[in-house]
């Protein structure tokens, strides 16, 4: 592979000549063989957006003279559009505070932009990577605000694949109101409850959810640009903060916030830790929602069955015809990942010291990550899994008129202790309730029918004794 021979402070270093990243980039490509990652692309936007919104205003103030602004907004242009991604190499795991990765971009944009301008990759002329495209800027106010408006850009994605999961589990719960089935605690029986109850209850649980990642994510919207090197602005125009927050908005289309404290948010990555919290919270509904259905469909002959799941893959190489509940293992998994994403993020946010946290890198990439996983399972979910869910109506019969707990209903009429006796001896007789007070003779007629009537228990009210 041919090379350039690029310097930086520490002296020169081969540098591939094909690529547009520059020295201080190759640096980090040999400290770092960690992971063999690439940064995820939301990282990698958000960098870029900043960049360009910076030779904006510093064409706008006239601190960059025009032809060079408008060749780093045209260079940035071009990576939005998809351009020279895989010029971003940059380990996720790297130097604190991500230098590397802010360089990276500097370099790229720098390396870019001169060709526009007629020159060669390396000479970094007439635009240099930190006199001219970093202006103004310090890896410290850069990642911060990088990592806001990366969440900020997955924020629509993320709560519209929630917005999907709650209105399919919702529609799944009109489809199956008619369904009386048992109710399960500790895994024993309980009272009866309608398998539609059980669905809309999941979808209003996605709803809190949903509602509840959205506020949080409201304290992304104070961006902390213009903070310079510890929050102070050194370096930096007074009108700099504010065009910088003007031209992000127009830039990415997102509410955005001039912050009112840029040491603050410098200091506290508070706010990306919130909302990887809340959505290690929405993971861990989720999950148990995902093992809910597992366990609702096991079977066919040997599990409950009490509903059945659309076949989306053969589930075994050595048992032919078996299936399993393929989607809601994936989503278990993902939410596994998602709860181990928020320990890194919640440790390394604390782990900041004074002016700066260091962590910002793994935090970027491991909220990116949550998010982009919630996104797609959430999705996936709903199109490969509840959508297609049907009711084994006899199955859940079969079930309920089984159950002891049903004499839950006799207990105010016969008391506790009685009720509980029942339900021992219709469990040691293998009969059911309905069954054993019909021989004893306990209740006749149309009050037993009121009494144990089944879809009564699953709405409020005392058995026999409703209007």
């Amino acid at each position: 592979m041919s090379t350039r021979v690029e310097q930086d402070p520490l002296g020169e270093l081969p540098v591939p000549t094909a690529a547009l990243y520059g020295v201080q980039t190759e640096r980090a490509r040999q400290n770092f063989p960690i992971s063999g990652q690439r940064p995820l692309a939301p990282f990698v936007d958000a960098v870029v957006w900043i960049k360009k919104a910076a030779a904006l205003t510093h064409k706008e103030t006239g601190r960059l003279a025009a032809k060079l602004a408008d060749a780093i907004v045209r260079a940035a242009d071009e990576i939005e559009q998809g351009e020279h991604r895989e010029q971003f190499v940059v380990d996720p795991y790297q130097a604190g505070a991500g230098t590397s990765h802010n360089m990276n971009a500097n370099e790229v944009l720098a390396n870019r932009a001169n060709e526009l301008l007629g020159g060669k990759r390396g000479a970094y002329q007439p635009i240099h990577p930190n006199d001219h495209v970093n202006m103004a800027q310090s890896t410290n106010d850069v990642i911060p605000t990088a990592i806001r408006l990366g969440a900020l850009s997955l924020l629509p994605g993320l709560l519209a694949g929630l917005d999907r999961l709650a209105a399919a589990f919702l529609a799944k719960g009109k489809a199956f109101d008619g369904v009386l089935k048992s109710g399960r605690t500790h895994l024993q029986d309980a009272t009866p409850i309608r398998l539609g109850q059980e669905f809309a209850a999941y979808g209003h649980t996605i709803e809190r959810n949903r509602r509840r990642i959205a506020q949080t994510a409201d304290d992304l919207r104070d961006l902390g640009i213009g903070g310079s090197a510890v929050g102070t602005g050194l370096n930096v125009e007074p009108a700099y903060p504010a065009l910088m927050v003007k031209h992000l908005r127009a830039i990415t289309g997102l509410e955005l916030r001039e912050g009112s404290d840029r040491v603050q948010l410098m200091q506290s990555l508070g706010d990306a830790a919130a909302l990887s919290g809340a959505l290690r919270t929405y993971a861990v509904d989720l999950g148990k929602i995902a093992s809910d259905i597992r366990l609702l469909a096991s079977g066919p002959r040997t599990g409950l069955a009490e509903i059945v799941l659309p076949a989306v893959q053969p589930g075994s190489s050595i048992m032919p015809g078996k299936v399993n509940p393929s989607i809601a293992e994936m989503v278990n998994m993902v939410c596994y990942q998602a709860i181990g994403n928020d320990v890194t993020v919640a440790t390394a946010a604390e782990a900041g010291q004074l002016e700066l946290n260091v962590m910002m890198p793994v935090i970027a990439h491991n909220l990116f990550l949550t998010m982009i996983l919630l996104s797609n399972a959430s999705r996936v979910l709903a199109d490969r899994c509840v959508e297609g869910i049907e009711a084994d109506r006899a199955m859940c019969e079969h079930w309920l008129e089984r159950s002891p707990a049903l004499v839950t209903a006799l207990a105010p009429k016969i008391g506790y202790a009685a009720a509980a006796q029942l339900a021992k001896e219709a469990v040691a007789k293998n009969v059911s309730v309905r069954q054993l007070v019909m021989e004893k003779g306990l209740l006749k007629g149309k009050e037993l029918d009121e009494v144990l009537n089944l879809r009564a228990m699953t709405e409020p009210g005392v058995p026999g004794e409703r209007p």
